[in-house]
């Protein structure tokens, strides 16, 4: 695959759309064949494809890191788990099936309640619905959950954020891709997501 024509929102919307359930790769894999390239599209072309195949050990990284954050300060550890979670928020599957679970929870104890936490009715156009991007979760657009969750949690664990996101940069930058990486299988997978991202 060409992965210096995938643009960083193709990239971002296969990375919301696709399976995290996957393990993560094997330590042995994600921790050799380093390299340094010094062309920019080689660069950006490996970025994507790391970010792309290591995502579970990317995510994985960060929170250790997140983890260490929380032990130097035993306080922030409500925060960096309400940033993970405004997070994984941001993943299409997680949003449902928290907001589904939740729902269904609250419709035990309170049907009235419950009936408000369903999305608006969707208008729709040629048998679909005409806006697909827009998430809801209980009732609420998706970013009303990632600002709040985010912008309570956010300043206590930035520095660790930053920490971990520059090691995640750092390692998809100099990691040289290998050949799974390129094989039909997981090349037919990012294409299946991007197609569907791009039918939009």
């Amino acid at each position: 695959m060409d992965w210096g024509s995938v643009t960083a929102d193709d990239l971002i919307g296969a990375l919301r759309e696709v399976d995290w359930s996957s393990p993560p790769r094997p330590l042995n894999e994600f921790f050799s064949k380093f390299s340094i390239t010094r062309s920019y599209p080689k660069w950006s072309s490996r970025l994507k494809c790391n970010l792309y195949y290591y995502r579970t050990n990317y995510f994985i990284l960060i929170m250790l890191i997140l983890g260490v954050a929380c032990i130097m300060r035993p306080l922030a550890i409500v925060a960096a788990a309400l940033t993970a979670l405004s997070f994984a928020f941001l993943n299409d599957s997680f949003a449902v099936t928290f907001s589904e679970k939740t729902t269904r929870t609250v419709r035990k104890f309170s049907p009235h309640l419950a009936a408000k936490m369903r999305p608006p009715h969707m208008p729709v156009i040629r048998g679909r619905p005409s806006s697909k991007k827009t998430m809801y979760i209980c009732g609420q657009p998706r970013g009303v959950f990632v600002f709040v969750f985010t912008s309570g949690s956010l300043p206590t664990v930035l520095w660790a954020l930053v920490i971990a996101l520059l090691a995640t940069i750092i390692h998809a930058s100099v990691r040289t891709p290998n050949l799974k990486a390129r094989l039909n299988t997981f090349r037919e997978e990012f294409r299946e997501v991007w197609r569907n991202y791009s039918d939009l």
